[in-house]
């Protein structure tokens, strides 16, 4: 069945719904559900009445993603030129796993580290001096980047659907690619964001200690324990089919029973 064209009402509409992208912001999937519920319209309209594609497309895009909000907008764009050139699925998320870590690393480097900060500092100078200016100036900036993701909309729908025609001709290849880099980009995650290490010391005598883990473990194998723990709960969510809310609240316990007992 032939997609319905998007238009820039749409795409408009789409950075509009992308205002809410955290409202539904959890530790389990970050904002995918936010990011679901800005692109589904474009879905629907995209996939018609293919209620198996646009169900499949749906459940692809509720699953963990964490991007800047304010450059959100232009991964969606990309993304949906995506989706509507009918691109494997493969693909599209392998490109959107690539993407959205950078895309938030550029965002929080260049507007809660710098700009914002520069702003907030220059307004409240100004406003303690008793000038209206003062929250003036700190709105209408904030306010501008607030209309920055409509233009970054349609930059990223223009790119997508310009990439998609170059990759065409070489779909399987890209589509290897990008996924090959998405799981590079989640396992950079998993060594930032997982945190987990031994505290028991090996005693040689009264002046000499080993650390158990970072004499020993670290030296050989740095990052090994918090690897091994995301692949033991990757293999009970997807092998076993343990929900995320029993391996969360499981964790929880693990945790405070390890940390008392002196284990970790």
């Amino acid at each position: 069945m032939e997609s319905n064209k998007l238009t820039k009402k749409d795409i408009t509409k789409m950075a509009a719904r992308s205002v809410l992208l955290q409202a539904s912001f959890n530790y389990e999937r970050m904002q995918g559900a936010g990011w679901a519920a800005s692109i589904a319209p474009t879905l629907a309209k995209t996939y018609g009445d293919d209620k198996e594609n646009l169900g499949l497309a749906l459940k692809d895009h509720t699953k963990f993603i964490n991007t800047h909000p304010t450059l959100a907008p232009f991964l969606m764009g990309i993304i949906v030129a995506m989706e509507e050139a009918r691109e494997p699925r493969d693909l599209i998320n392998g490109l959107k796993n690539s993407m959205f870590a950078p895309i938030a690393g550029i965002g929080d480097a260049v507007f809660w580290f710098t700009v914002l900060p520069i702003t907030a500092g220059i307004s409240a100078s100004i406003a303690q001096q008793g000038n209206v200016l003062g929250p003036v100036i700190f709105f209408a900036v904030f306010f501008a980047f607030f209309l920055c993701r409509f233009l970054l909309a349609h930059m990223g729908y223009r790119l997508g659907t310009k990439a998609v025609s170059s990759l065409k001709s070489q779909t399987a290849r890209v589509s290897r690619a990008a996924t090959i880099l998405g799981t590079t980009v989640i396992g950079g995650l998993v060594a930032s964001f997982v945190s987990l290490s031994l505290t028991p010391e090996i005693v040689l005598n009264s002046a000499n200690k080993i650390s158990l883990q970072k004499d020993l473990i670290d030296n050989i194998f740095p990052n090994l324990l918090p690897a091994l723990f995301t692949m033991l709960i990757y293999y009970l969510y997807k092998k076993k089919g343990i929900k995320p809310t029993v391996l969360i609240a499981g964790i929880i316990v693990l945790a405070v029973v390890l940390s008392y007992l002196n284990i970790v």
